[in-house]
């Protein structure tokens, strides 16, 4: 794959999992940034075409850390960094169906059309780019393509109007694919399909956030 990102990131503690003491469950400790960083490089509600603008300074292994999951869920003082990836072949989008086995139970019962999760330390191999290293296991783990595609990132996604999004920061990514072959891996990946963004579009109050403002991007685009 190929994008424009640079993609390092440190580590604030080197371990894959700490054990809670009151809890004694591995703790996933997720890649974040500061908001106060994202408000001074330009804050924006919706979407933002800027890729290089932000993500030049967001994934510099210089302003990143890895916190606990758990925590940052309900602290809007850091932006979770987010993979959103979306599957295209001939202008048709991959949508699905949020079940109730996804990790993110506000999300539940929402159709979404963006695959992708949180980058953690077990993203950590020594590879050049941590990023992308989440960002394809977050893939593999949810969905199967079997096909050649070419992938773009488009933009940044930020929603502080929903108790969600005021605690992560999404990055856009666009696959173009050969052929329309995208199967679910996983059991919270429902009611599949490819459509226009145009038919998408007629019934987009049924769409998570992040969705409808895709949409409304990639309509307008």
């Amino acid at each position: 794959m190929k994008g424009p990102l640079r993609m390092n990131a440190k580590a604030e503690s080197t371990q894959d999992a700490v054990t809670s003491d009151t809890q004694k469950k591995p703790v996933e400790h997720v890649l974040v940034v500061p908001t106060l960083l994202f408000h001074e490089i330009g804050h924006f509600q919706g979407f933002s075409p800027k890729t290089e603008q932000y993500l030049d300074i967001l994934l510099d292994p210089a302003v990143t850390s890895y916190r606990p999951r758990n925590e940052m869920e309900d602290d809007p003082s850091f932006k979770q960094l987010i993979p959103y990836c979306i599957f295209r072949h001939q202008g048709e989008i991959f949508y699905y169906r949020r079940g109730k086995a996804g990790d993110e139970g506000r999300l539940h019962s929402k159709r979404s059309i963006g695959i992708g999760g949180h980058i953690s330390t077990l993203d950590q191999n020594g590879a050049d780019s941590v990023y992308r290293v989440g960002m394809q296991r977050e893939i593999a783990e949810e969905v199967d393509i079997s096909t050649g595609f070419k992938e773009t990132c488009i933009g940044l996604i930020n929603d502080d109007l929903t108790e969600v999004g005021k605690v992560h920061l999404g990055v856009v990514h666009i696959f173009d694919l050969d052929t329309p072959k995208v199967q679910p891996r996983e059991t919270s990946i429902l009611e599949t399909g490819f459509a226009s963004p145009a038919q998408l579009a007629q019934d987009l109050e049924s769409f998570e956030t992040w969705s409808q403002i895709c949409l409304n991007h990639l309509l307008s685009d």
